[in-house]
């Protein structure tokens, strides 16, 4: 593993819900369904993604980020890269320190050398994880406890590595089943005590585990397919949802949350929502 170290502390997350006050994304601006590598672009393989709806639809997620509070930094888009708006998979905050992933699709292999240069421009350290398949949809933070994704992307020889770099945190491998891609596809955690989940994915095991710490909302199968559980919380119990998932909305709204709807259905078309295209760099308590 190599490292770089820089004595300014700019980077910090401890959960999926504290106050989101940096955050980086990346436009679909070259956005195709080249090579499908999930369930989700299968379905849309022959209908494609319009690329100006897709633009315009981020473009209106960063806006309404940024009325928010919320500081975007925006990476660059690369034609090679039809991907790259799903950031999150890219790298993970976990405590202070960022982890650069290594991508284990071939046609997403390149993109955290982006992530890098940016980083390095800015003098902010992180930790590059070579030689582990790991990818951040499969990575949830809560407080001292990390839940990992045992997916096609990320395996366990990379959990097991995590948990030595950090045996200060409790890291929790989740199996799940593997076409739904990453953990953030059919778990998601939303506060200290109550997460979204879709229960098909898990067996009985890994349900009583997770239903030992959180109360679990329950994501039907057709907003599974529309990414229910991939929501994005800001902190303050204000979290970014799908005008189209009418179900989750109105049970996390009966629960008080503030659900900001934003559509961005043409981008969920190749597999990810808001939590996908969206890598924290900073939450503070």
């Amino acid at each position: 593993m190599s490292t770089r170290t820089n004595e300014h502390q700019r980077t910090m997350c401890h959960s999926e819900y504290d106050p989101l006050h940096q955050v980086i994304l990346c436009q679909p601006q070259y956005m195709t369904i080249r090579d499908v590598i999930n369930d989700t672009q299968k379905h849309f393989k022959d209908v494609g993604i319009h690329i100006e709806k897709a633009m315009e639809q981020h473009d209106m997620f960063v806006r309404t980020l940024r009325d928010q509070g919320v500081d975007v930094v925006l990476l660059p888009s690369l034609s090679k890269y039809p991907e790259q708006v799903f950031t999150r998979d890219i790298g993970f905050t976990l405590g202070q320190t960022i982890f650069v992933a290594e991508m284990a699709s071939d046609i997403r292999k390149g993109e955290e050398d982006i992530l890098k240069k940016w980083l390095e421009d800015e003098e902010i350290s992180y930790y590059n994880l070579i030689g582990d398949r790991v990818e951040g949809g499969d990575v949830i933070i809560d407080g001292q406890s990390i839940y990992i994704g045992v997916s096609d992307r990320t395996n366990r020889n990379a959990i097991e590595h995590i948990q030595r770099i950090l045996p200060e945190y409790e890291v929790i491998p989740v199996p799940f089943i593997e076409k739904f891609l990453h953990l953030d596809c059919v778990f998601n955690i939303i506060s200290d005590h109550e997460a979204l989940y879709y229960p098909d994915a898990f067996t009985i095991k890994e349900i009583d585990i997770l239903k030992k710490r959180y109360d679990l909302i329950e994501v039907t199968k057709d907003e599974q397919f529309t990414l229910g559980t991939n929501v994005l919380s800001i902190g303050h119990k204000k979290l970014f949802s799908l005008p189209v998932n009418k179900h989750v909305n109105k049970e996390l709204e009966k629960r008080g949350y503030d659900v900001i709807e934003v559509d961005i259905t043409e981008i969920i078309k190749s597999g990810g929502s808001f939590r996908c295209c969206t890598l924290p760099v900073l939450r503070s308590k």
